[in-house]
């Protein structure tokens, strides 16, 4: 069999039967396809050994330089590619032999702190000057800030999806496991509603919540590049994406004291090991706690 052949079977079989999200299976992808240049031509899968995979690894690593976290990703990949294959007896995973134990870098998440978060809020809420096609985006941003979803969550929101007083949406997470975010702000909650109403009077309730200008579901690059450009408006010095927000919505959470497995729960963590990445304090906070305790002050020194 091809490997452009078992590819194309492992992406439908990913879609359809694993019911991964369309970025999944559009990652996984860029990933195999990546992998395909690097073999000889015509090869088929039953040909495969170890030797392909350490040499394609070698490459990333030593010639390509790739980040850590893309040769682990492509590697997670190429072992799921393989073991679909195995499964169906088409080829014999190389991994059953070979398992490389590749780096486990732990990296903070990379989320704004609170002046930051409060300068680009303050700004978003008080822009009542802004261009009525910015509206939209300023309400996606201050619900990406209080609830965390994902920017592709929030790209594939259906009005349907909103409740009666838009105090909880429905979000389509990864792996096809639905969950509710409630809204506890009432002034977002306000323009919700609002931008309801006018989807409403737009297309019926089965539209999509955010729309770009020919009325089509807004994708997740124009969220980011749309985002980008309110957050320099606010002064805001850092490039700052969506997934930003989603960490600062986290971060924030745990601050406050809220229990982590609520935090778990509102992002859609399969598993609350993810979720302990926000446990560690941010460096604004710690700053702002040692200096309430003064301990030099305390003892009189």
């Amino acid at each position: 069999m091809q490997f452009s052949s078992a590819k194309n079977d492992f992406l439908r079989y990913c879609a359809s039967e694993r019911r991964h999200s369309h970025y999944t299976v559009q990652a996984y992808n860029l990933d195999l396809s990546d992998f395909e240049r690097s073999l000889p031509a015509n090869v088929t899968c039953d040909r495969f050994t170890e030797e392909h995979i350490k040499q394609y690894l070698e490459q990333m690593v030593s010639v390509r330089r790739l980040s850590p976290a893309t040769v682990k990703r492509r590697i997670a990949c190429l072992r799921c590619f393989f073991g679909y294959l195995n499964e169906l007896g088409k080829a014999k995973s190389p991994f059953l032999s070979w398992r490389p134990k590749l780096p486990k870098r732990k990296r903070l998440p990379r989320a704004l702190v609170r002046s930051e978060s409060v300068k680009l809020l303050n700004s978003l809420v008080h822009s009542a000057e802004r261009p009525k096609r910015d509206q939209d985006m300023i309400t996606a941003c201050r619900l990406l800030v209080s609830t965390g979803i994902r920017v592709g969550e929030l790209c594939s929101l259906k009005v349907s999806d909103i409740s009666p007083d838009a105090s909880a949406v429905r979000v389509h997470g990864k792996g096809s496991r639905d969950r509710i975010a409630y809204v506890a702000d009432k002034s977002l909650r306000g323009s919700l509603l609002r931008l309801v109403t006018l989807r409403r009077l737009g297309g019926g309730s089965d539209g999509s919540l955010l729309v770009n200008r020919v009325g089509g579901p807004m994708r997740p690059q124009s969220v980011r590049s749309k985002l980008r450009r309110l957050a320099a408006r606010a002064g805001l010095e850092r490039r700052v994406t969506p997934h930003m927000l989603r960490h600062t919505a986290a971060t924030l959470l745990i601050e406050t004291g809220v229990d982590i497995r609520f935090v778990q729960k509102l992002l859609g963590h399969a598993s609350i090991a993810t979720t302990e990445i926000y446990t560690h304090v941010t460096d604004e906070a710690l700053r702002a706690t040692l200096e309430r305790a003064n301990i030099l002050e305390s003892l009189g020194m």
